[in-house]
């Protein structure tokens, strides 16, 4: 039986959790899913520039686990840009340490740490306003696993 997946830190959501190629209808393309993690190792080895030790210790994983981890997100989004196809972020066993905050009537958008919770918009003073860890069924558990 293999053993269970450890589970990987990520920094914040991803705000944009769906792509696809423009001019083609989405329910007409293939579609492929990035894991939150495998964004995660994309944003910190390739847009972050990162070193491979430094991203894997930044989630919290071994070097080979991210070198796995790199390689699948990589091989997925070559897949998404060369053959056209619909790409979907989601899933993935992960613990966010910090979240992104979106006011729906003035659109301010705030990084708060994930153990945070606000009661209205530090802008606007709205109380509506959306979790995106929350939209990814993170929020406590992500608390306990970074509280503790």
């Amino acid at each position: 039986m293999p053993r269970q997946k450890k589970e990987r830190i990520v920094d914040k959501p991803p705000i944009y959790t769906g792509f696809k190629p423009m001019g083609f209808p989405a329910k007409l393309l293939k579609e492929i899913v990035l894991t939150i993690d495998e964004y995660e190792s994309i944003r910190l080895a390739d847009f972050m520039c990162l070193s491979q030790k430094e991203a894997s210790e930044e989630m919290e994983i071994s070097r080979s686990t991210f070198a796995r981890l790199i390689e699948s997100a990589r091989k997925k989004m070559a897949d998404f840009i060369i053959n056209g196809k619909r790409m979907l972020v989601e899933g993935g066993n992960i613990h966010f340490r910090k979240n992104l905050i979106k006011c729906n009537d003035c659109d301010q958008m705030f990084i708060i740490n994930i153990d945070n919770t606000y009661n209205e918009c530090p802008q606007c003073k709205s109380k509506n306003f959306f979790n995106l860890a929350n939209g990814f069924g993170h929020g406590s558990c992500c608390y306990k696993k970074n509280g503790s």
